[in-house]
């Protein structure tokens, strides 16, 4: 069967310039989902939210825009706002599992309410011709939650509700609850996409096998741990190319250079490749070791001879 491949979002992380120098070095990924776009209660879109949208930042790509709110007036301005762009749909967050986020009501804490649910939807699908689609937990507190909202999101013509298999309040700790997510293949009548820990070929594998009528996976955290993976899924191959470690130094110095001239200083910076490294570090062969040496690097000068060092190993080995 012929599946999709779809990026999840990844608040600092997943923006335009990691999504095009991912594209262009690795590929694999059918449509990418933008980080979300949060108003705060102040109608008005943030500069860098906006960079990350423009057209001209994603002419070989398949954007989707994001937002994340639990109020119905956010929710119409943003998706007005995406459409001057030309974006035709707009993927509601309401499984970010943050405490910052929840505490809040949203993300996925606002999964518990299936009636604010159901109030901004309303207004969604009558004021506005936007497509609608989800991104969802199971819940926040327990998996039955999500359960709760069906009845309400099957009223409306949703585009699919993608859903990482783990409830809010666990983070990204424990492992993904397949029989809940099997639970929600069941009562679903909408279209779901399936979410959560595939960060290898042999782990995309089982889920394709675990949910045959599921064809849309997204991969969130192991796409940035190892952006080769959407490509060796596609080829249906655990092998890397020869010129791997190559390909990631390309990679990896044009997203350095992009994020060096939008950022001013050398500890922005240093605190944005940091981040990356955290995930990059286990495709290592020695993760602890590379994170270290990473960490270690105090300053611009260092820290490029630290990634120097290290993928002369890699070439070694």
């Amino acid at each position: 069967m012929s599946f999709t491949l779809l990026s999840s979002p990844l608040q600092g992380f997943t923006d335009f310039r990691f999504r095009n120098a991912q594209n262009k070095y690795f590929g694999g990924i059918d449509t990418f989902y933008a980080p979300y776009i949060r108003l705060n209660g102040k109608m008005k879109v943030k500069s860098s939210y906006e960079r990350d949208l423009l057209p001209e930042h994603n002419t070989t790509l398949e954007v989707i825009p994001q937002v994340i709110t639990n109020d119905a007036e956010e929710f119409l301005f943003v998706a007005k706002y995406v459409q001057q762009f030309g974006y035709k749909e707009l993927n509601w967050n309401l499984g970010c599992p943050y405490p910052m986020v929840t505490n809040r009501g949203m993300g996925s804490g606002l999964i518990c309410d299936p009636n604010k649910i159901d109030a901004i939807l309303q207004r969604a699908h009558s004021e506005t011709d936007i497509l609608v689609s989800m991104k969802m937990r199971m819940g926040y507190e327990n998996s039955e939650e999500i359960l709760h909202t069906f009845p309400i999101l099957d009223k409306y013509p949703l585009k699919n509700i993608a859903i990482h298999a783990r409830i809010g309040k666990q983070l990204y700790k424990g492992g993904v609850d397949l029989e809940a997510f099997q639970k929600c293949i069941d009562v679903a009548k909408h279209k779901l996409y399936y979410n959560g820990d595939i960060t290898n070929v042999e782990q995309f594998k089982k889920m394709q096998e675990r949910f045959p009528s599921i064809d849309h996976f997204m991969i969130g955290r192991g796409l940035i741990a190892d952006p080769f993976l959407p490509s060796m899924i596609k080829n249906n191959t655990s092998e890397y190319p020869k010129n791997r470690w190559e390909l990631f130094e390309a990679f990896h110095n044009e997203i350095y250079q992009q994020y060096d001239a939008a950022l001013s200083g050398p500890t922005p910076i240093k605190m944005k490749m940091l981040g990356f490294w955290e995930y990059f570090s286990r495709s290592f062969s020695n993760p602890q070791k590379t994170y270290k040496k990473i960490k270690k690097a105090t300053n611009p000068i260092r820290y490029q001879q630290a990634v120097k060092e290290i993928l002369n190993s890699e070439k070694s080995i």
